[in-house]
């Protein structure tokens, strides 16, 4: 017998299969329907097209290049202490801006950058429980894009409690990536990987990536203040996500409203060269707030440094220190004789002895060892034109630094030390922080909003006292050079000293992938110039000579050291002729072709003369590469100075193969780059 609560005739049994079928077709409509465009911006050329969409609630973003889909439909949105930010939104505002300008740079790749976007900012609303409200903002250019998000003040959110963002990159060519691991030990300091992107699984940014149709997209971030650094997570396929870099109070980040988060950035080009060449990340920066900051001085430096790596002295005080008064009075000499602005001297001060590799709490920043007169020493180089260049290494003791920071700048000031260099050697995961309530340390992450936090108040701190600041084991480059013209460069790689170490030394195509991956968030302090080609126990490092003076254009930093001993530049006298004159300032910046991984050529022209310089380097493979010299002033006859790679150079068999010779060139010349097996060609053309 049926059941009542089941009628299977009278009145509700006649409507109950129309009503059935009627929800179950709203249904099917609920999970089927198409993502909704609520905004769409196009770049001021209409080469790239970017819409957000709602999905049922759920904000997602989508990119299009002349049509084609680079990146398909991306979700956006927060993992918040108090609950997922993604679903149930809504439009509740929108406002678009075109901007049109050209900005001056104080120093850089180039002296003027145009500042061309369109953008469109949508506000977003739930439209149940809480009503948080968020915006996010689009910035597209013909090269790439940057997206935001803005929290808003609004009632009942006086702060965000952020465990992670759920922003996603779904990209959508086949591409290969080149990459560096994170959330591991050693922070930035590896050797760039070459696999297919459904084959990386965590990454730092830059991420380089080539599709098989040759286009090119990095994927970075701009402005990153009071935030943690953003890691690439693969979930599935081409699928990125966006992970945070962690915190020891567990959430990720944890800010007061109204704040910006820092912006995602994706350059696109058909080239390689033109990731190179974009302006992108420093456009998504705010302008200087230092005004004027003609105290910054792109320059040349020495250092008491390289006999370190090569173990041929020490930090450490005792019958091995390298950081003497008569040792640094004598690179002061060298210094001076050969056009060179500053000595950098490391282990100067007290701290060094014993194992301070993560336990800095011995050094002291406002006093040198015995055998160190510092006051002589900056009175002795000050007569000479050459400014010492101050370190502090914390070994990862952040607070016990911050504590001293004050006094330690007043220190330089007074001495007229202008740029200091800083340390943060410990394994990633490992930089201490005291604990609020007592007991055991805190551990945070070198790119963690601790430390985000930390790097910036030491360039403000340092700015205040008209000095530059050059971090090592940093927090990434994402642009903030522009806002801080004294933040001036920074290392944030596996750099020049590995090669002394020999475990193994760097391969050919690494400074050529550092090009086109680390490179594009900003300079790098990569202490190029080892004209010896050798490091400890005679280790040959992968190089011929001619390369090394290459890398003085094309790895740029507007400080560059000359990272060798005297003696060996006294050995090498005609290359070393290159290094004194090279500029480190340009007025304008140029690849002229390149491919990541294999080889770039890169010209700049200096921005206190006419003069241009070019470098040219490759990997394992030798290579024959036409160039145009159309960038030299028409016209006007150039004096080019050539240092090549001689016949039979080879950076395995033939290193110091060398050849230094001049021609006379126009604009309407073509050239031809001969480069050997790890090799290279740096080029100086000064007009007649």
């Amino acid at each position: 017998m049926p059941s009542p609560s089941h009628p299977t005739d009278g009145p509700f049994a006649r409507r109950r299969l129309p009503l059935l079928g009627w929800i179950l077709c709203a249904f099917s409509a609920t999970v089927s329907a198409e993502p909704v465009t609520v905004a769409r911006v196009e770049s001021p050329g209409k080469v790239l097209r970017v819409s957000l969409q709602l999905d049922g609630g759920t904000p997602s973003y989508r990119v299009d290049r002349f049509g084609e889909t680079v990146v398909d439909s991306s979700k956006l949105g927060f993992q918040l202490r108090d609950g997922r930010l993604d679903r149930d939104l809504a439009v509740v505002g929108q406002q678009s801006r075109s901007v049109d300008e050209t900005w001056e740079q104080p120093w850089g790749e180039r002296r003027l950058t145009r500042n061309h976007f369109n953008e469109v900012v949508v506000q977003l609303a739930e439209r149940g429980g809480a009503k948080r409200r968020i915006d996010v903002v689009f910035r597209v250019y013909d090269d790439g894009l940057g997206f935001r998000y803005h929290f808003p003040e609004q009632p009942g959110m006086r702060e965000a409690i952020i465990d992670d963002e759920l922003t996603e990159f779904a990209i959508a060519p086949t591409s290969t990536a080149w990459w560096i691991p994170a959330g591991e030990p050693i922070h930035y300091e590896y050797l760039y990987r070459r696999t297919p992107l459904d084959q990386v699984p965590l990454a730092h940014t830059p991420m380089t990536l080539r599709s098989r149709d040759g286009l090119h997209i990095a994927i970075h971030e701009a402005a990153l203040v009071d935030y943690a650094g953003m890691w690439l997570r693969r979930t599935e396929g081409q699928h990125l996500r966006a992970q945070l870099s962690p915190s020891a109070e567990g959430w990720k980040v944890r800010r007061s409203l109204p704040f910006d988060t820092p912006w995602r950035t994706l350059q696109i080009s058909d080239t390689a060269g033109g990731l190179v060449e974009s302006s992108l990340i420093l456009n998504l920066n705010e302008p200087n707030v230092l005004g004027d900051v003609s105290w910054v001085k792109p320059s040349k430096y020495l250092g008491v440094w390289w006999s370190m790596h090569l173990d041929e002295e020490s930090w450490a005080t005792g019958p091995r220190h390298a950081a003497t008064t008569a040792k640094t009075k004598r690179v002061i000499d060298f210094a001076a004789r050969h056009g060179f602005r500053g000595v950098l001297v490391e282990g100067w001060n007290p701290g060094w002895n014993g194992d301070w590799v993560g336990n800095g709490y011995a050094f002291d920043f406002t006093r040198p060892t015995a055998d160190f007169d510092i006051e002589a020493l900056s009175a002795y180089g000050a007569k000479k034109g050459v400014h010492l260049i101050g370190h502090h290494e914390t070994g990862c003791a952040i607070e016990h630094y911050e504590d001293q920071l004050g006094a330690a700048l007043d220190l330089y000031a007074r001495l007229g030390v202008d740029s200091f260099k800083s340390g943060y050697v410990c394994d990633d995961g490992q930089v201490d922080r005291r604990n609020p309530a007592g007991g055991p340390l805190w551990r945070e992450w070198h790119d963690g909003q601790f430390m985000a936090r930390h790097h910036l108040k030491v360039v403000q701190e340092a700015a205040k006292r008209h000095i530059a600041v050059n971090p090592h084991e940093p927090i990434k480059d994402t642009g903030l050079r522009r806002t801080y013209p004294n933040w001036i460069t920074r290392e944030g790689a596996r750099g020049m000293e590995y090669n002394a170490w020999g475990q193994p030394p760097n391969p050919p195509e690494h400074e050529v992938n550092l090009v086109f991956t680390r490179m594009l968030s900003g300079p790098l302090d990569y202490t190029p110039g080892i004209l010896s080609l050798k490091g400890r126990g005679g280790q040959a490092i992968r190089s011929t000579l001619a390369r090394q003076l290459a890398l003085y254009v094309t790895l740029y930093s507007p400080i560059q050291m000359a990272a060798d001993l005297p003696e060996h530049y006294e050995q090498h006298r005609e290359a070393f002729r290159f290094i004194e004159d090279v500029a480190v300032d340009w007025d304008d910046t140029r690849v002229l072709n390149g491919e990541v991984g294999d080889y770039v050529t890169i010209v700049r022209k200096d921005r206190h003369s006419r003069d241009w310089f070019l470098g040219s380097i490759t990997d394992e493979h030798g290579r024959v590469l036409p160039v145009s010299l159309g960038f030299l002033e028409p016209g006007v006859r150039y004096r080019a100075e050539i240092y090549r790679d001689g016949d039979g150079a080879d950076f395995r068999s033939n290193p110091f193969a060398f050849v230094r010779e001049t021609r006379e060139v126009t604009s309407a010349d073509a050239w031809v780059l001969n480069l050997a097996p790890g090799g290279g060609q740096a080029i100086r053309f000064t007009p007649l």
